[in-house]
């Protein structure tokens, strides 16, 4: 079972959603060009923004989710979200996603710092064994992003998330292990991904 909890570097916050985030949170995912990918739009107005936040917040309060805001903490702006879910408590194993970053804020330190907080907590606090990371098949922006943090490409999965509109999509599966965490931790902070990062952790 999974509790909220708050993550922090020295340049952004990870903080479970509340609804006192919903402006800040639609605001940052207002944008077509964020969602291309995903199988639906929750940032399309407030109101299907508000009904997201309830359902993340409806998981919270099971333990089969944390649901985040990510925080600029140069200007305490809410910059994207992300989360961890699927969770397989016997197999030790999780994912990471549902992420989304602000056009301003892609390409900068934000992803990178974010993953870092995310898989160390899930490895040295939680004692995790692996870590999913799933993007579309055609979204190559995010698949480069997960291989540079470390994840190691392991196929695609056909038709296996279906959209709102009964479509379907192939998902491309990144994973980390365990075993490959501390030379993942090593890298990122080696090519200065994250050498910003001093992390600490409040409940």
């Amino acid at each position: 079972m999974l509790k909220p909890v708050t993550l922090e570097s020295e340049l952004i916050k990870l903080e479970p959603i509340t609804m006192e985030h919903l402006s800040d949170f639609y605001n940052a995912g207002n944008f077509a060009e964020v969602w291309r990918y995903m199988q639906s739009n929750p940032c399309e107005n407030v109101e299907i923004a508000r009904s997201w936040i309830v359902g993340m917040i409806d998981e919270m309060a099971t333990g089969s989710q944390v649901a985040f805001v990510i925080i600029n903490k140069q200007n305490n702006k809410i910059v994207g979200s992300t989360r961890l879910f699927r969770v397989n408590e016997v197999d030790r194993t999780l994912e990471i996603g549902h992420t989304f970053i602000s056009p301003g804020f892609q390409r900068s330190h934000v992803n990178s710092h974010a993953k870092y907080l995310l898989l160390e907590y899930v490895f040295e606090t939680l004692a995790f064994t692996r870590v999913e990371i799933c993007t579309h098949e055609d979204n190559l922006q995010s698949r480069r992003a997960i291989a540079r943090i470390g994840g190691q490409f392991e196929g695609i999965l056909r038709k296996n998330r279906r959209a709102e509109d009964s479509s379907y999509r192939n998902t491309a599966l990144f994973s980390i292990i365990n075993d490959e965490w501390p030379q993942v931790k090593a890298n990122l902070l080696k090519t200065g991904q994250c050498k910003e990062v001093f992390s600490y952790v409040s409940n």
